[in-house]
């Protein structure tokens, strides 16, 4: 009985391990880097605990060294992630919906004098007419991007998987 309860439990540590590193890649890939660096640490701890009680017998860890290698991994996933941040120069799609107007105008203008495209949709919202300002830019220029519509509308910015043709914006 004793063994079946043992095997049981193994069987649930590693549901739950598992679990975890669905959820921090998850994260990891939505770019939530310090929620992924927790989730590894729980993760591993768990990995690391039932590993200890698998292989039994020999030298366990101690608790500090239970922490620092989980401490570890998880820091793994932080810098790991901000790493690929840094040395993927992907490419990103910046949309912004806005109140048609001087500042939107302004806006676009500035966007197109920095060398990138700016598509605008004209459309009708709640509360008037709105435009869509769709800026197709690479990963380092968001942050440019973003601030030259500093609170004027709804910005979401996705990844861009694959493109062909079109304009291809020069670097900021």
């Amino acid at each position: 009985m004793v063994e079946v309860l043992g095997l049981l439990a193994i069987f649930c540590a590693r549901v739950l391990d598992v679990s975890c590193q669905t959820t921090r890649i998850l994260f990891l890939v939505k770019g939530q880097r310090f929620i992924a660096a927790c989730i590894g640490f729980f993760e591993v701890m768990i990995y690391m605990l039932v590993l200890g009680y698998l292989l039994g017998g020999g030298r366990s860890l101690s608790f500090v060294e239970l922490l620092f290698y989980c401490g570890g991994f998880a820091a793994g996933n932080y810098v790991g992630s901000w790493l690929e941040e840094k040395l993927m120069n992907t490419f990103i799609l910046v949309e912004v919906i806005m109140e048609d107007g001087e500042r939107a105008r302004q806006a676009i203008e500035a966007v197109r004098n920095r060398g990138l495209g700016a598509t605008v949709v004209q459309g009708m919202g709640r509360g008037g007419p709105r435009l869509l300002v769709e800026i197709f830019c690479r990963r380092h220029d968001v942050q440019a991007v973003q601030a030259l519509f500093a609170d004027e509308g709804f910005v979401t910015i996705s990844d861009v998987k694959r493109c062909t043709g079109g304009w291809f914006p020069k670097r900021l």
